[in-house]
């Protein structure tokens, strides 16, 4: 809420005026709907309609009505009135700039694109010299980058000069070739951070994964198959098609092998979209449309391996690990985000 006001300012300021040459004035109202602004953005609240909103924050809006009355020595009364009003300015000034989103998206790429990079090893020494191994993207200070855990190299032979390296989009030329170190690990959600050399680049925020829902319209950047056709971002958009259990319990006993075992031991949700992610694309940030914010990690090897295991042959269905566990692993290994 926060950064959709802060966003469409001036047209919100056009309808205030539009509010105020009805008559309703006071600064009251214009402070309570900043003041809940306020509160809807510590609270990660997000309208989608009135009647599930009122329904679902019943409790809270009391509460908020109560502490403006208290602190302005008004009537409850009054301020319950004045916090529906403002339910149902905010709803309609959130129906009012929705239609946004698909206008927005040229301009959230252009945003998004400069934090891809690719993940693999680098040996000058040998033909190709790069080795492409998964997508990432920046996040922090702008010297971490979030992959998959499973796409790292199991060994880098450092005798024969081979680092693990982060690749600059648009080329593999030396200067756009970064070393990378492995900061930390979540082998059970298949995440990695890494640290790179050099100069901080471009970083992307991480949004609150816990508020995405199904059906919601989302966007990732990645490499789809590697460096094949250059080191270009492509983006692809889709829905949230379901939020799923990462294993579902095996049928019998001769299903189950280590890795169905472990993950029924702590099952969490993840994202199943309707776009296609290919093999490349492990490690894109998935992310809403409108602001950039990163929600996920798109990975469908992983997801699959359990997923999936009634099904002879992989699908074409593509998951995402909701962000929520960059979050945790990022604060494990001490590293701060805003």
């Amino acid at each position: 809420m926060k950064t959709f006001l802060e966003k469409h300012a001036k047209k919100i300021t056009g309808v205030l005026s539009c509010f105020d040459r009805m008559r309703l004035r006071g600064y009251l109202p214009i402070l309570s709907g900043m003041a809940m602004a306020q509160f809807l953005n510590q609270e990660n609240i997000k309208f989608r309609n009135l009647k599930d909103f009122l329904t679902e924050h019943a409790v809270a809006l009391q509460h908020y009505a109560k502490a403006m009355a208290d602190t302005f020595e008004r009537s409850y009364a009054y301020f319950a009135s004045l916090v529906l009003v403002n339910c149902v300015f905010f709803c309609l000034m959130a129906a009012f700039f929705s239609y946004a989103t698909a206008a927005e998206l040229p301009e959230t790429i252009a945003k998004v694109k400069p934090s891809i990079v690719g993940v693999g090893t680098f040996q000058k020494t040998r033909t190709p010299a790069a080795n492409f191994l998964a997508t990432g993207f920046v996040i922090a200070d702008g010297r971490h980058v979030v992959t998959n855990a499973h796409a790292l190299p199991t060994m880098v032979r450092a005798s024969n000069k081979e680092f693990l390296a982060v690749f600059l989009p648009y080329g593999f030329e030396q200067q756009r070739i970064r070393t990378a170190t492995v900061v930390d690990k979540d082998d059970q959600h298949d995440l990695a951070i890494l640290k790179i050399s050099d100069a901080s680049l471009p970083a992307l925020r991480l949004g609150h994964s816990e508020n995405i829902r199904e059906g919601e319209s989302l966007a990732f950047t990645g490499f789809p198959i590697g460096a094949v056709l250059g080191l270009r971002p492509v983006t692809h958009r889709g829905i949230v098609s379901a939020i799923t259990p990462i294993v579902i319990p095996a049928a019998s006993t001769r299903r189950l092998n280590p890795k169905l075992i472990r993950r029924l031991t702590s099952p969490y949700d993840v994202f199943q979209l309707d776009a296609t992610a290919y093999p490349g694309n492990s490690g894109s940030p998935l992310y809403l449309p409108d602001t950039g914010e990163v929600v996920g990690v798109i990975n469908s090897v992983f997801v699959k391996e359990t997923k999936e295991t009634v099904i002879q042959k992989p699908s074409g269905i593509s998951y995402a690990i909701p962000a929520q566990y960059v979050k945790v692993l990022l604060e494990k290994a001490g590293i701060a985000i805003d």
